[in-house]
């Protein structure tokens, strides 16, 4: 009965997970990806988006390729525990797919979390240099020129860095879900209420 409550723990905090990094990681390609502001330099329009700075593109890419990538794997839990409910989850042939599925998962989510968390550092590290300039190569700060983008993208950076720590916790639990599939393959069909050899 423990085993079973902690798979329960287990697979809702992985849909928790998957849906805190889907909110996180769209609003943080939302943020950046449409954040703008136009400025008059001697009637000249000068306006700074989000493709003047290249780490800010990968940024918005990386984020939303994980949202998209959060929402189907939210579908692939949604068709999981409907088939559980049905039933039809636990046939002896089962267990080749369930590692398989599993193999995946875990190859995906791990891409995941070392992509969001590179592209973030490197948009951070642009973003210092967008705010603070440096002085030694004679590049000005342009935040004080464009102060409205250089909040919105720090907003949207804030989004991205909680997004990236999320799919490094999401990265552990999916680490999880496989590699208990190979603690005490033998025991496992037999011993249903005996949790301690599983684990």
């Amino acid at each position: 009965m423990a085993v079973v409550g902690l798979e329960r723990k287990v697979k809702v905090a992985e849909v928790a997970l998957r849906c805190l990094v889907c909110g996180l990681a769209a609003l943080a390609a939302a943020l950046v990806g449409t954040g703008s502001q136009t400025r008059t330099f001697f009637s000249l329009e000068k306006k700074a988006r989000f493709t003047d700075m290249k780490a800010l593109v990968f940024l918005v890419a990386a984020h939303a390729a994980a949202a998209g990538n959060s929402l189907l794997q939210l579908a692939r839990c949604a068709a999981a525990a409907a088939m559980a409910a049905r039933g039809s989850g636990n046939g002896g042939g089962s267990s080749g797919r369930e590692a398989a599925v599993a193999w995946s998962v875990f190859s995906c989510d791990q891409a995941v979390a070392y992509v969001l968390m590179a592209v973030t550092a490197a948009a951070l590290q642009s973003s210092v240099l967008g705010k603070r300039g440096q002085p030694q190569l004679q590049w000005m700060p342009i935040c004080g020129l464009y102060g409205a983008f250089c909040r919105r993208v720090g907003e949207g950076l804030a989004s991205a860095v909680a997004a990236g720590l999320a799919s490094v916790l999401l990265a552990a639990v999916s680490a999880f879900n496989l590699f208990r599939l190979y603690g005490g393959r033998g025991k496992r069909s037999s011993g249903a209420g005996n949790g301690a050899t599983t684990w």
